[in-house]
């Protein structure tokens, strides 16, 4: 019997020619990765827990502060000053004011077949690049940091059959929201959702990032995409660009491979959706929202603050303002993204139409730092979540669309496609 693409990288890590679905089965890491949220609870175990510590190896571990960046009390600056204090001790690779965790893995680290654990649930995210990613908590990030190994209990797979291309005005994000709603929060609980086929394809590594990145929402293990030569081309320009060679291991499923359900989405008849609160397989088609005015608009996150994002929000913006009743924030996923930004003159766009731009952040989809959404508020936002009080108050609302639905929103000062955005002016 064949294998896919996740039980082959877990066979790879586990250092055995093949494993099956229910099996347990102890695994060498590639890379741990931990951010804010957690890093100083682990640190902490770690200097009182353990009899005799050490680290397996300090260049496979990765801290990030991106959560509550920069330091908005003296509890939060504790945090960064303890993580920045043991990375530096410790030779850990450590990043401050850079960007989101999984932009910054994704920019620098992930390389195809390896198998990843990161204290942050949308670790999944790195199934762009093919790569097994999967969140974990901070006593389980604490065993694998001191011996370089974890465990894993095989999951089964859902394929996911794309064929087509998306409509001009449908985004990825759009296509992983439909999804979500079609098999449920539950619909994936520890599986791994493999995405692949023509369609998949004809999407960009960027898209296939927004994919993987909300595999979570529907309970996944992690998220996967078949590998191609946009892969292999995205890891070339990142080699120019950082000197890191690009490596990997480029597994794919077996024609035998056996798949615990197959589902078949044609991309040509995605249309444009928000999820609605305060879940996100909720979603409806944005014409079917109805009058919902909104107070505040978000751009940003570890799902959809590339540059792809960005375009599309200035190809809206330009020329317009956004509406005098709305605040629209703006977070490039990382400096990368910011400094391209900067070049290509978006900013000036976000600027001029009354945008406001905030630093590679997690900002309002963490809904901690930034933007925080008041009682009785509503929230459009390209966050990962929805949940009652994410974003702020318990009783405020958060809806969540793409890029195009949200900027569309912040000009019409209501939840409008931007196809309709004219009507609404």
């Amino acid at each position: 019997m064949g294998m896919t693409m996740g039980e082959k990288i877990i066979a790879a890590a586990a250092g055995v020619p093949e494993v099956k679905p229910g099996e347990i089965h102890t695994v060498k890491t590639d890379y741990l990765m931990s951010n804010d949220g957690t890093t100083h609870l682990t640190i902490d175990m770690y200097n009182t827990k353990l009899k005799h510590p050490r680290i397996a190896d300090p260049k496979k571990l990765v801290f990030i502060v991106d959560h509550n960046i920069p330091a908005e009390n003296p509890k939060t600056a504790a945090v960064h000053k303890k993580m920045r204090e043991f990375a530096a001790a410790n030779g850990i690779d450590f990043y401050e004011g850079k960007g989101v965790c999984h932009q910054i893995m994704y920019e620098r680290y992930v390389e195809p077949g390896q198998f990843i654990m990161g204290a942050d649930s949308h670790t999944c995210s790195y199934g762009a690049l093919g790569a097994f990613g999967t969140g974990i908590g901070c006593t389980d990030f604490l065993y694998a940091m001191v011996t370089g190994e974890s465990w894993v209990l095989v999951p089964e797979t859902l394929r996911f059959e794309l064929t087509g291309k998306l409509r001009e005005g449908v985004y990825p994000r759009d296509l992983i929201l439909t999804i979500i709603r079609d098999i449920g929060a539950n619909g994936a609980n520890y599986k791994i959702m493999e995405f692949g086929g023509e369609g998949l394809h004809n999407l960009s590594v960027n898209d296939r990032f927004v994919l993987c990145n909300l595999a979570v929402e529907a309970g996944a293990k992690t998220g996967l995409c078949e590998v191609d030569e946009k892969v292999r081309s995205f890891l070339k320009l990142r080699e120019e660009k950082y000197g890191k060679p690009a490596g990997g291991k480029y597994f794919t499923s077996d024609p035998d491979a056996k798949f615990l359900k197959t589902y078949t989405y044609d991309l040509s008849k995605i249309e444009p959706v928000v999820a609605t609160p305060d879940f996100v397989d909720t979603a409806i088609p944005v014409s079917e929202v109805g009058e919902v005015k909104i107070d505040e608009a978000f751009l940003g996150s570890c799902n959809n603050g590339r540059i792809d994002e960005l375009r599309v929000a200035a190809s809206i913006l330009k020329g317009k303002t956004v509406h005098p009743d709305v605040r629209f924030l703006i977070a490039p996923a990382s400096q990368e993204v910011y400094l391209q930004a900067l070049e290509e003159g978006l900013v000036d766009i976000f600027l001029k139409s009354g945008a406001m731009m905030m630093n590679p952040n997690c900002s309002v989809c963490w809904g901690s730092c930034q933007g925080v959404i008041g009682e009785g508020e509503t929230l459009i936002s390209t966050g990962t979540r929805n949940f009652k009080g994410r974003a702020g108050h318990k009783d405020s609302k958060v809806y969540l669309g793409s890029a195009a639905t949200v900027t569309a929103s912040a000009i019409a000062g209501c939840i409008v496609s931007a196809g309709g955005i004219h009507s609404k002016l």
